[in-house]
């Protein structure tokens, strides 16, 4: 099942959300300004998330006056935090496209980031459930906890690859299972469907995880939509990175980079040496192992065409420009 037939699944609500986009544009109208910049940050994108929340409220009673703005609201946060990622970071490109810090700058980003938070949870409220308000804010402060303890990471080179789970965790996975835990509450799953949609999410989100990191160092920056090694530019050490780390703990261009020396220089070497080495093997590999995971109670779900989609889905994501 390719991507498109994933989507055709729950296109109707897909169609919501984008309809909630551009009502959130034109809500706008008196602030042309404000307008710019929802347009940079709101059109475009995987959508995987809202997809994930519509196809999880698919099992049983499938409600979609409910679902529709739970999955804008995941998609709204999605959003947000990639505008406070890209402002923290000082990144230019965010799926080939201008950063709003880029054009108008971090301390506009930081506040553009909070109005889209302000709105994922307004939308989450429309829900009308307050299990699934209270598992957004619940996800919100994870994802904060999150990014803070990533951010005192820069840089550092003695993380452990259970440390990177960990912070993958408390990122990607935090949203996906979101995005899944709520369409099953919102559909009315009995408690041990909701944990398996939980499962799913969880594990589904580090697999993602993983082979984005992957992309950073084999992909191209038409492809990933941002220049590739952006994360150690940043001074995020990623899978890769760490694999290529335990290696060679001594002679590493990493050490380098971690001191800020020949940065440049460095990044290009631990590329190629990561390119060079079957450590992207590994890390696919890694990626398999939680996307089989995510997989392994789906059959204990209602057999319906949801059940296929959220399996392909699965597959997709660790196929990415493989």
């Amino acid at each position: 099942m390719v991507l498109s037939s994933i989507h055709s699944l729950v296109q109707t609500g897909l169609s919501g959300v984008n309809a909630d986009f551009a009502s959130l544009i034109d809500s706008q109208n008196n602030f042309p300004e404000m307008q710019k910049m929802l347009r940079q940050v709101l059109l475009g994108g995987k959508v995987v998330r809202p997809t994930l929340t519509l196809l999880s409220g698919s099992f049983y009673n499938y409600n979609l006056e409910q679902l529709q703005p739970m999955a804008t609201a995941t998609e709204l946060m999605h959003i947000a935090t990639l505008v406070h990622d890209d402002a923290i970071d000082s990144a230019d490109l965010r799926r080939g496209n201008s950063t709003i810090n880029a054009l108008w700058g971090v301390d506009l980003a930081i506040l553009v980031g909070d109005f889209l938070f302000a709105r994922a949870g307004e939308m989450a409220a429309r829900a009308g459930n307050i299990r699934v308000v209270e598992l957004f804010s619940q996800t919100l402060g994870v994802i904060a906890r999150g990014e803070v303890k990533q951010a005192l990471a820069s840089f550092r080179l003695d993380q452990s690859i259970e440390q990177y789970i960990e912070r993958v965790a408390a990122k990607t996975a935090a949203l996906f299972t979101l995005s899944t835990v709520s369409g099953g509450i919102l559909s009315l799953a009995p408690e041990d469907k909701v944990q398996i949609l939980y499962d799913y999410g969880y594990n589904l989100g580090i697999a993602f995880q993983i082979v984005d990191d992957i992309l950073d160092f084999v992909g191209n920056a038409s492809d990933v939509g941002k220049p590739v090694g952006a994360d150690l530019v940043q001074g995020t050490v990623t899978l890769p990175a760490m694999k290529l780390l335990q290696r060679y703990p001594k002679d590493n261009p990493l050490i380098k980079i971690a001191r800020q020396e020949d940065v440049e220089d460095s990044i290009r070497k631990v590329i190629e040496m990561i390119r060079n080495s079957n450590i992207i093997d590994e890390c696919y590999q890694l990626a398999n192992d939680y996307s089989k995971l995510a997989l392994r109670d789906l059959n204990k779900l209602p057999t319906k065409p949801a059940s296929q989609a959220l399996m392909s889905l699965a597959e997709y994501v660790v196929s990415r420009n493989k």
